[in-house]
């Protein structure tokens, strides 16, 4: 009798340790955010072309 208590309880602890499956875990790709600006990037052209109509508009005057 104590051979089959013994059994039961082994074969109880033994089982949970084979409660997973072998397939390979699933791994969801990192999230990955990237700030954009908030002006377009013609923006940056706009002063000197205005730095540049200054000055044709200085030495036409002259």
């Amino acid at each position: 009798m104590k051979k089959l208590v013994l059994a039961a309880a082994l074969s109880a602890a033994a089982s949970t340790g084979f409660a997973g499956t072998m397939e390979e875990p699933i791994m969801e790709a990192p999230v990955i955010v990237e700030e954009t600006s908030a002006s377009s990037s013609a923006a940056g052209i706009w002063i000197p072309l205005v730095l540049l109509a200054i000055v044709a508009a200085v030495v036409a005057a002259d």
